[in-house]
């Protein structure tokens, strides 16, 4: 069996990191011709050329990039297990740092993030909301942990992210009582022209709702446009028109906003994912949060 040299990889990893030898050297605090050495019989473990230099600057070869991408998962595990055994040896509680995208019913962020608070050991949870795009930027500067999102990671970002599928639910649509008696009658027909408060056109629920409605020939008013789920709401139970709501949340929607349901929108289906940067999940709360999605809220 073949066993890697982690001290080499670190010297590569360095290098790479920085994209001179210098700087390199100075981290590691090594001579230039030692790393150099030590990456030449990296490259050589590996059979592969790993740098190709452009200038004064080293640059990445094909397989450079993926040893890099391995190297920085290694690292980052390392430094995982170090701040995990001296936080827990310590007695300190484990700090879950949750990004959680505006299209995301808080009732249904609540519960899942109830699971990491079951743990043995007691967890400091932060909850940060904000759009999407942000939330993403700070899970690359590792400013969190994991973002929940009902879309998976744009492909087009720039440091690699890792989609958990968290699972699915069903779309209901609610309203006030005598909203929900009016349009209940006939439904999903009823909709032609009812007044309707929706997520903007950017949110993932928006596009699903309206190729829905494009597809059973339905064109209900449309009220009001919100980023926020929570202001959605609000404005539902207060009358201003239907709104949409996971399905399987639809109990506590009722009771929380005091509102009835209208009817579930046959075959529509709204996926959650778990974002983080790790290709394996380690983190203690988050693998709590994930399971407990899967087993028992969206399974």
């Amino acid at each position: 069996m073949d066993w890697l040299n982690y001290h080499h990889l670190l010297y590569f990893w360095s290098v790479a990191k920085h994209g001179t030898m210098t700087k390199a050297c100075e981290e590691l605090r090594l001579a230039q011709p030692t790393i150099s050495g030590q990456i030449r019989l990296l490259e050589n473990t590996l059979g592969e050329k790993l740098f190709i230099r452009t200038g004064r600057r080293l640059a990445l070869t094909e397989m450079g990039h993926l040893v890099f991408k391995y190297a920085e998962d290694i690292f980052a595990t390392g430094q995982e297990l170090l701040n995990t055994v001296k936080s827990q040896g310590n007695g300190h509680p484990t700090r879950l740092v949750v990004g959680i995208a505006e299209a995301i019913p808080k009732p249904l962020a609540t519960q899942l993030l109830k699971s990491a608070l079951k743990l043995y050991r007691p967890t400091r949870l932060v909850c940060q909301e904000d759009k999407l795009r942000q939330l993403l930027t700070d899970l690359t500067a590792h400013r969190s942990d994991l973002v929940i999102a009902d879309t998976p990671a744009p492909p087009g970002t720039k440091e690699h992210m890792y989609n958990h599928p968290l699972g699915e639910s069903g779309v209901t649509l609610f309203a006030t009582a005598k909203l929900a008696t009016q349009y209940r009658r006939g439904f999903p027909e009823s909709l032609r022209n009812a007044p309707m408060l929706l997520p903007t056109a950017n949110a993932m629920l928006r596009r699903l709702l309206d190729q829905w409605m494009v597809n059973h020939g339905l064109h209900p008013l449309i009220v009001g446009e919100f980023d926020d789920s929570s202001t959605l709401k609000a404005f539902g139970q207060d009358g201003y028109g239907i709104f949409p709501g996971a399905s399987v949340i639809e109990h506590e929607i009722c009771r929380q906003y005091r509102v009835q349901t209208v009817g579930q929108l046959e075959g529509l289906k709204q996926h959650f994912y778990a974002i983080t940067v790790e290709r394996r999940v380690k983190h203690q709360a988050v693998l709590a949060l994930v399971r407990t999605a899967r087993r028992e809220l969206l399974g």
